[in-house]
């Protein structure tokens, strides 16, 4: 049995798989916001109550919004910023009596969806977070790759390609930059430019026939075929999957082909863009999945 944990910063999802991917159990807890000592205990209690339901005993990933850092092992870039500076894979490993496993999670959606979802089979999967923030994952032949500082695919706080001369220098961004990916392509960044509340609120919006928002929407879906450009230019991904809560704008779908084979440097600019199969449940999903079957074999000694 496999154990996925996706640690929010509001809640903590934990859910446990079987072999072939089936859901035996799910648990969902509030974070203990700022509290990182809660924090271990509560997902501990999680694995617990998952272990206690299914009667059987688990493997452990963890998806956090951040990193490990290669040099010292801690948390970095974590927005649930009492992680920062903490040896949490170690911490949790100690509490459990077993190896555990923590990746970004936006990582780990990639890797659910190259697994099990909407890019199963393919040799490589870029995976897209649009939401709060703009960040991605990539998977080659079904592994995580997570890079040498364990920051790739963090494209949103790469500079909007080929801006035209209004995009300059950009929105600043919290990362201490201007006109980062994600000050463009977020919800927060639809919202602005559509004079709405909220990304959803621009959807509506524009739905009603606002012609401000109607502008927003079309302008977004712009910029995203070229940022993608940049990726595909780069990696050149069998598929890209995209992610987080704009990736339900069902006009992206229907845009980004021809977004894309307006700035991709090939004769056949035709990466597949494709919806989530797991929705909502692919980060606990891709945390689960972060033991492939022959590490767990030898994790037992067999």
């Amino acid at each position: 049995m496999r154990i996925g944990l996706d640690l929010g910063g509001t809640k903590i999802s934990g859910i446990a798989l079987d072999a072939d991917g089936a859901v035996l159990a799910r648990i969902r807890r509030a974070t203990p916001r700022g509290d990182y000592p809660g924090t271990l205990a509560a997902l501990a209690e999680v694995v617990a109550g998952l272990e206690t339901e299914t009667g059987r005993r688990g493997s452990v990933g963890v998806a956090i919004p951040g990193t490990l850092s290669s040099l010292t092992g801690l948390v970095k870039n974590a927005n649930s910023t009492w992680l920062i500076g903490e040896p949490l894979d170690r911490d949790l490993a100690e509490r459990l009596g077993r190896p555990v496993r923590v990746e970004n999670d936006a990582n780990c959606f990639a890797l659910s969806e190259a697994t099990d979802g909407a890019a199963a089979g393919a040799a490589s999967a870029f995976g897209v977070i649009l939401g709060t923030g703009v960040g991605g994952g990539l998977v080659i032949g079904g592994r995580v790759l997570s890079g040498r500082d364990g920051i790739a695919g963090e494209w949103g706080h790469n500079p909007l390609p080929w801006p035209a001369d209004e995009e300059r220098p950009g929105p600043p961004c919290y990362c201490g930059r201007r006109g980062c990916i994600e000050t463009f392509l977020s919800g927060p960044a639809l919202a602005r430019e559509a004079g709405a509340a909220s990304g959803e609120a621009a959807v509506a919006a524009a739905a009603a026939g606002d012609a401000r928002a109607c502008a927003a929407l079309e302008r977004h879906a712009e910029r995203l075929g070229r940022a993608l450009a940049h990726v595909v230019n780069i990696v050149d991904p069998h598929v890209i999957v995209l992610g987080g809560g704009l990736s339900g704008l069902a006009h992206l779908y229907d845009a980004l082909p021809a977004g894309l084979a307006g700035w991709v440097f090939s004769d056949r600019p035709d990466t597949p863009v494709v919806a989530p199969r797991h929705g909502a449940d692919s980060g606990v999903r891709g945390a689960a999945w972060l033991w492939p079957a022959a590490e767990l074999e030898k994790a037992r000694g067999g």
